[in-house]
């Protein structure tokens, strides 16, 4: 798993060094974790570009004040105009103490389904994991190869050595199928017979989407 070095600038709490912090186009964050006391810094907005828009999951070491914190990045905020990220919250990796995260899911293959005509519908593109850090992983990678029209792929069939994934077993991940159907009618065909033959489709195609 790739590495990430954070320079960090500690910062004092609050709102009004948080105001500061983004003036300076900087981000504002907090390091905490179990046994350790709250750290607030800052850094540059484009040192958290590779751990944001990225499909893998890193690990992050956060420099500051000349001591290097094994971290994970736990969340952050953005602003709902601009997008920029305006909050970051890191926690502090111990050895043998797991940690809740959440990974990328990604989709590999074309499904046979998909070749057949199907239609490829997934459902999780991230999911929450608990593990300790020696087990951490980027992502989870699903190969859809052999998934058949009407056939999906559920929690349970994914791959968790070491890991407890926090979703329901029953949930799907992906699922192929079947694409609704142009029904033709005769311009002389009656309004009666049209609306049945219509009713009659949706009402296949509904219970087919139910069952998946």
């Amino acid at each position: 798993m790739e590495v990430i070095t954070l320079e960090a600038k500690a910062r004092e709490a609050g709102k009004t060094a948080a105001r500061a912090a983004r003036k300076a186009e900087e981000v504002p964050c907090v390091l905490y974790g179990h046994g350790e006391e709250p750290r607030s810094f800052q850094v540059p907005e484009l040192a958290l570009r590779d751990l944001i828009y990225t499909n893998k999951f890193h690990r992050v070491n956060v420099v500051m004040d000349g001591k290097t914190y094994d971290c994970v990045l736990k969340d952050y905020q953005m602003h709902p105009v601009t997008d920029r990220v305006i909050h970051a919250d890191f926690v502090v990796l111990h050895e043998g103490e797991k940690v809740k995260i959440k990974v990328p899911v990604h989709y590999e293959g074309t499904a046979r389904g998909v070749r057949n005509g199907g239609i490829q519908q997934e459902f999780v593109h991230k999911i929450a994991i608990r593990c300790l850090p020696k087990n951490l992983i980027e992502s989870f990678t699903v190969d859809v190869t052999n998934l058949k029209i009407g056939e999906r792929i559920l929690v349970r069939d994914m791959e968790n050595e070491g890991l407890e994934i926090l979703a329901p077993q029953d949930s799907p991940l992906v699922s192929i199928r079947r694409p609704r159907q142009v029904i033709a009618i005769d311009e002389d065909e009656d309004e009666e017979g049209e609306g049945a033959e219509g009713e009659g489709g949706e009402g296949e195609d509904a219970a087919e989407e139910a069952a998946e």
